[in-house]
């Protein structure tokens, strides 16, 4: 091969892509041709779905008026803008975020704290009636904590309620317990709740228990069956073979099976998905409050139609703590169902946080 042939041969094994190899079988050569033009034609694949990508993504802008006249699109309008989220104070002249500003607001509307229900509580001396009229009779574990209170108990009560459904539907829903159509059935609704948002079904719900947190909570609830039960039969699907097959040779019945040979299988994996989707059911419970029913989300809301931004943004904040610490611990608890990760106590979880945070990032 001359200087020129091997300037113009490729760099894929050092072979030759304009040329086929003289000492190489037809078969071989073949196969090369056939890499060559399967290459070819992903590249131009790529190519046609990047431009028809482009031409979706910029029909899409103009369908959500980013084009229009009345979106006021520039950096100083939202500069402008967000001073009225972010209320500023000066220490010696320089500009410092009010939290004060925050803080008072948050404190004025009970957001995290309500001290009528933690009077009963927190008092001393104790008073033993009080504390069992908080804990049975005034039921405020939850109302202690103000309106985020009444959002994490819309997550966790909407969690438990579809929580016993989604599994029922999901057994039912998988094909190794239910023959092939009737498991569609169940498949289908759980499918149809997953279809309609929670705010719709929260709408749907007031008008058998008016508008308010218990909406919210029905409407949480049923929207878990769909998607809890949706993870549930994806697990079910998975399953080994051999344990249910084991069963059967010993004579099981069909709820023995379930029991024993499917859901014991799963039963970690289980418990780890419904952590999952209390998390997310958390920051519905904020969603489906915009409408006013109730928590968090019916502050937003309020504040939003007075136009009283730096309280909007305050709550927000609360929001943000609320949604952190609740995936805190439905990580940390989920971690601890894994059988291969270090087991850490709380204590070492919070002190420790600094040196692993450093580690990771010296990864």
């Amino acid at each position: 091969m001359t200087d020129a042939d091997r300037s113009n041969a490729a760099t894929d094994g050092g072979t030759d892509q304009t040329q086929s190899l003289e000492s190489a079988s037809p078969a071989v050569n073949e196969q090369f041709e056939n890499i060559r033009e399967t290459r070819r034609r992903r590249a131009l694949g790529w190519l046609v779905g990047t431009a028809v990508l482009a031409f979706i993504t910029l029909q899409g802008l103009a369908a959500t008026e980013f084009f229009d006249d009345r979106t006021n699109f520039t950096w100083s309008h939202f500069a402008d803008r967000m001073g009225s989220y972010f209320p500023r104070t000066e220490y010696g002249g320089v500009p410092f975020l009010d939290v004060g500003n925050y803080w008072e607001f948050i404190r004025n509307n009970e957001l995290v704290y309500d001290p009528d229900v933690g009077g009963l509580l927190f008092q001393f001396p104790p008073n033993a009636a009080d504390l069992y009229a908080f804990v049975f009779q005034e039921l405020g574990m939850f109302t202690i904590f103000g309106e985020a209170g009444t959002t994490l108990a819309m997550g966790l009560v909407g969690t438990i309620l579809g929580f016993p459904l989604a599994l029922l539907f999901s057994v039912l829903g998988s094909e190794r317990v239910t023959p092939f159509p009737i498991n569609f059935i169940f498949r289908g609704i759980m499918s149809f709740i997953r279809a309609i948002p929670a705010i719709i079904w929260a709408l749907i719900f007031v008008a058998l228990v008016g508008l308010g947190a218990a909406a919210a909570t029905l409407a949480i609830g049923l929207n878990t069956i769909g998607n809890l039960g949706r993870l549930f039969v994806e697990e079910l699907e998975e399953l080994e073979e051999g344990p249910i097959e084991a069963m059967q040779t010993t004579g099981a019945n069909k709820s023995q099976i379930v029991f024993f040979g499917m859901l014991s299988q799963v039963k970690t994996s289980f418990i780890a998905w419904t952590l999952y989707i209390f998390e997310i059911n958390v920051r519905a419970a904020v969603t489906v409050g915009v409408i006013g029913a109730g928590g968090l989300g019916a502050v937003v809301a309020a504040q939003e139609n007075f136009r009283a931004f730096s309280n909007m943004m305050a709550t927000l904040f609360v929001i943000f703590v609320l949604i952190f610490l609740v995936e805190l611990f439905s990580q940390r608890l989920r971690a601890r169902l894994r059988s291969d990760e270090e087991k850490m106590s709380w204590r070492e979880l919070v002190l420790g946080f600094p040196d692993r945070f450093a580690r990771s990032m010296l990864k």
